[in-house]
């Protein structure tokens, strides 16, 4: 015999799931904020970090040591100038200087960023299944022949195509 949730019961776990997500959605939304910024020195400071690579690299051997896309623009001596440093050919120190983000807002950062080679893939996985059951759940909280299950299914679909409209502009 199958057990039959009641829509008293979806509510519960629809209360008490939004709670527990809540907690994750607050920082999702927060990291997700300072995304929108990743192209700018917003919330940045700059940090210096030196490389001790190989003596006498040729300005495109240096790229895949350092993994930066580093163009030489400029040589004086044995010191090759690129963007974001500069290398030492004599002594072979790379120094690169970096915008990084503090570091509780970097790892945050790394949420929307995980990959399946991530520990944090799993959290996203279950946040995008919650979200899903949280979507579905929102519609039992009324009986579909109401005004407001109605109302509702409006502002859904609106929803809907203002992030179609915004995705395709």
């Amino acid at each position: 015999m199958a057990i039959r949730k009641s829509p008293f019961q979806v509510r519960v776990i629809h209360r008490y799931l939004g709670c527990f997500l809540s907690g994750i959605m607050f920082v999702y939304a927060l990291s997700g904020i300072i995304m929108i910024f990743r192209e700018t020195n917003f919330l940045k400071k700059e940090v210096i970090i030196e490389h001790q690579l190989e003596s006498n690299l040729a300005g495109n051997e240096i790229n895949p040591k350092l993994k930066i896309g580093v163009k030489v623009e400029k040589k004086e001596g044995d010191v090759l100038y690129f963007k974001k440093g500069n290398y030492n050919q004599k002594t072979g120190i790379a120094i690169v200087k970096k915008m990084k983000l503090p570091f509780v807002l970097e790892k945050m950062e790394k949420l929307h960023k995980a990959t399946t080679n991530s520990p944090l893939y799993f959290l996203n996985i279950f946040f995008g299944i919650s979200l899903l059951f949280f979507v579905l759940s929102a519609f039992w909280m009324y009986t579909p022949k109401t005004p407001i299950f109605k109302k509702g299914m409006y502002f859904a679909i609106g929803g809907v195509i203002l992030t179609l409209v915004l995705l395709f502009v």
